[in-house]
């Protein structure tokens, strides 16, 4: 199979869908999502029983990794996928033309997953909860500083610690009227999990924005938000899912601005903007 067309296939919510679901099959079930993750366009002109072959699995084993993530089977997956083919393939893009591809292909995938039913009730949460507490670390942390200050201005109690223990130290502060909000790509970052079994063990809320469905994070959640594995899922900086942690974020923060039993507390938020600024002439 060939690997020409990858990237023009990468925008496909059906391979978000399979990306976001690939934590939580076995490993003869991966290894069959792995083998349609690949090379998708290739995978469309196979049987069950070709896919087997390529996947080194069995026939009944691709039927039900398909089945096991949401579709009748192998016949249904191959006409979603035919469906979203794209018309050519992209042999070459510039930094800038791949960059903000990535962007919009993330936030495609993302929009696809996003459930609406467990968006708005943490929406509710946060509304209603006494405190917040943000926690989330190395690249996932640049999107909680951001919400953090953006909850505070709609009239949030919210913090984001920058510092681990910080945030272990703020955790072990929660009650079971708080709300901790962790974000991480893997699920699996020792820190925040250390963040959010102290939170628990207070009785607070736990809500996670995350990319995969069965990890360590998920687990100890109440509530999950998944943003999609993204389409560079091995990459150690994993923009793409980062911009879509962001989104939510904001996304969130907008919710709670008009929900219905939203205080309206006055920040003067666009005061203190305004004072930030300046019209000064410079020196000359």
């Amino acid at each position: 199979m060939s690997h020409a067309s990858d990237r023009s296939w990468r925008s496909n919510a059906t391979l978000a869908r399979l990306r976001s679901g690939l934590a939580t099959l076995g490993p003869g079930e991966q290894r069959v999502v792995r083998a349609v993750l690949t090379e998708p366009g290739a995978v469309v002109e196979l049987s069950t029983a070709e896919l087997a072959a390529a996947s080194g699995t069995s026939p009944a084993t691709v039927v039900r990794a398909c089945q096991r993530l949401g579709f009748r089977g192998f016949q249904h997956l191959r006409l979603e996928l035919a469906r979203a083919a794209p018309d050519s393939d992209r042999v070459s893009a510039t930094p800038l033309d791949s960059a903000f591809a990535a962007t919009t292909e993330a936030l495609t995938a993302t929009r696809a997953t996003v459930d609406e039913t467990g968006f708005a009730q943490v929406v509710d949460l946060i509304v209603r909860a006494r405190r917040i507490l943000l926690v989330g670390n190395g690249f996932s942390s640049p999107p909680i500083q951001d919400a953090a200050l953006r909850f505070t201005t709609v009239g949030r109690s919210a913090e984001a610690p920058l510092d681990i223990l910080g945030q272990q130290f703020s955790a072990r502060l929660l009650t079971g009227e708080d709300l901790c909000l962790a974000v991480s790509y893997s699920g699996a970052n020792t820190h925040t999990l250390r963040a959010c079994r102290a939170a628990r063990e207070r009785g607070a809320t736990i809500v996670s924005v995350t990319s995969y469905t069965s990890t360590p994070l998920t687990r100890l959640s109440d509530h999950v938000l998944l943003t999609g594995a993204g389409a560079h899922e091995n990459e150690a900086d994993s923009f793409a899912a980062r911009v879509s942690q962001s989104t939510i974020l904001y996304a969130l923060q907008r919710a709670v601005l008009e929900h219905p039993e939203h205080g309206g507390t006055d920040t003067g938020a666009h005061d203190v903007v305004a004072d930030a600024l300046t019209d000064a002439l410079p020196d000359c």
